[in-house]
């Protein structure tokens, strides 16, 4: 059995493939079926180690990407696009497997079409409430299609909504369920004081990361802060919070993060009263499977189209508080923090609706429906 992994060079197409991974071999077991071979095929390895640790081999592929704005790079990706297709043509033609499992972006389109061309069966996941054009390409010709929000479907032709199903987004077995247990002692806090959980991520998060720097002195009196900043931005945000803090007697309330491992995120998750996050997909299927109450400040519509509707989609669940960027200030969120710690009631009700929104099958369903096309196209 060969399945070929492909998609988008970025963390929200990465990762649910890396969680599917885990849950085949978790099938391969149960099933007692032989060992597969897994593929994935994109730009760039993004993930070197989790590919590693998960038995599959990076097969480069070259892909030039879909800008929704002007650039002259529009032009020239045209002809990398081109290339890319002939060449994974070649390169899917020396394994032939039996299933393309497609995450969609950029990253993803010459290996659809490659397999469109070979004939191989595609299995497509779209993780978004408004799917990408990559995953809407693929519809007519995927076996399967599967959707993370009821919302999404009405994007798709008529014609093949009757193959497509609501999974939900995969998460990672690392990060499937917090650690209560321990998780103040791993991060060194005190007991009976509320924690902030906030996830600037590695992209987009400027603004919010500045934000809570001006709130951060009022911000430390009442609660205790764990920041992901994104490595790019943890020196310029941990010195300036250093002396923002400096005559402060609570600073040690303040804990910046350049990067969570797996496992300080499931202590910090573990930890966290609120969590306060941009509005990735992957972001929201974790909170969701955390079942924490949160709020959620979206890249803007102009820079990205996704993280707004997926954060108003989760919204009108009643699992999350949005928080438009353009009105963000340190008053007003530091308003919206507060007022959800006086009325626990209405921070227990984001919780649980964030559970209920939550599937945490998602990577199994998918590996399952993997396992059985596979087996179907090599009788």
């Amino acid at each position: 059995m060969k399945i070929v992994f492909t998609g988008g060079g970025t963390g929200g197409h990465f990762y649910p493939i890396i969680a599917v991974a885990e849950a085949l071999h978790d099938i391969e077991k149960e099933r007692k079926l032989l060992e597969p071979e897994l593929y994935y095929f994109g730009p760039n390895a993004f993930d070197e180690r989790a590919l590693y640790e998960n038995g599959i081999t990076f097969v480069q592929t070259p892909a030039g990407k879909m800008r929704r704005y002007f650039s002259l790079m529009n032009f020239f990706d045209i002809f990398t696009t081109a290339w890319g297709i002939l060449d994974t043509v070649f390169k899917l033609y020396a394994i032939f497997p039996s299933v393309v499992f497609s995450k969609g972006g950029y990253g993803s389109v010459p290996t659809v079409i490659a397999a469109r061309i070979l004939n191989i069966p595609i299995i497509a996941h779209d993780s978004d409430a408004i799917p990408g054009r990559s995953t809407l390409m693929a519809a007519p010709f995927a076996k399967r299609i599967a959707i993370s929000y009821d919302e999404a479907l009405q994007y798709f032709p008529e014609k093949v909504r009757g193959k497509i199903a609501l999974t939900g987004n995969p998460i990672r077995r690392d990060l499937m369920n917090p650690a209560r247990d321990g998780s103040h002692e791993f991060l060194e806090l005190e007991n009976n004081v509320p924690v902030l959980l906030i996830l600037g991520g590695s992209l987009g998060a400027e603004v919010l990361n500045n934000t809570v720097l001006e709130a951060l002195p009022d911000l430390v009196q009442r609660y205790q802060v764990i920041h992901q900043t994104g490595q790019a931005h943890f020196e310029s945000v941990s010195s300036t919070a250093r002396v923002i803090l400096e005559k402060n007697e609570r600073r040690y309330h303040y804990k910046p993060y350049g990067y969570l491992t797996p496992l300080a995120m499931k202590m910090a998750a573990g930890a966290a009263d609120l969590v306060i996050a941009r509005a990735g997909s992957g972001s929201i299927a974790e909170i969701s499977a955390w079942g924490k109450a949160s709020i959620l400040v979206p890249i803007p519509e102009d820079v990205s189209r996704d993280q707004r509707s997926n954060a108003f989609a989760f919204a009108r669940t009643g699992a999350t508080v949005v928080l438009e960027q353009g009105n963000l200030t340190p008053h007003v969120m530091l308003s919206e923090i507060d007022r959800l710690f006086t009325n626990p009631k209405a921070r227990n009700d984001l919780a649980e609706a964030a559970k209920k929104f939550a599937k945490k099958d998602a990577a199994k369903m998918l590996a399952n429906a993997l396992v059985d096309t596979s087996l179907q196209h090599e009788q």
